[in-house]
């Protein structure tokens, strides 16, 4: 079985920085893409972002572009997400997933272990 533990999260003022790190066991981690996935309260699971096997395709998701940044550090096992300009629609919990392949995805149905998220509150 694959872990995947996120943390980084917490409570933050608009304009505040964060970076989620999101560490992982159970498989050759360099071998696999991963991502990033968000859900806020009533609406649904968005795309955030994914990176691949090796760091070299990176993709964002179409509702924060310019903001977040994936990346990945295969030596600790570990991805990142750098959230920057946070704005109050951040606010939402953020799951790290492991991909079946080594190609970069935004289809949730291409991820075979999650982890259990971690809560970003952005608040005034």
């Amino acid at each position: 079985q694959v872990q995947l533990v996120e943390s980084g999260g917490g409570s933050v003022q608009p304009g505040v920085s964060l970076r989620l790190s999101c560490a992982a066991s159970g498989r050759s981690f360099s071998d696999y893409a991963m991502g990033w996935f968000r859900q806020a309260p009533g609406k649904a699971r968005e795309f955030v972002g994914s990176i691949d096997w090796m760091g070299g395709t990176i993709y964002n998701g179409l509702f924060a572009p310019g903001r977040f940044t994936i990346s990945r550090d295969n030596a600790k096992n570990t991805v990142y997400l750098q959230m920057n300009s946070h704005v109050l629609e951040d606010t939402a919990v953020y799951y790290c997933a492991s991909a079946k392949a080594t190609w970069a995805t935004p289809r949730s149905g291409d991820y075979d272990y999650w982890g259990q998220g971690t809560q970003v509150t952005v608040s005034s």
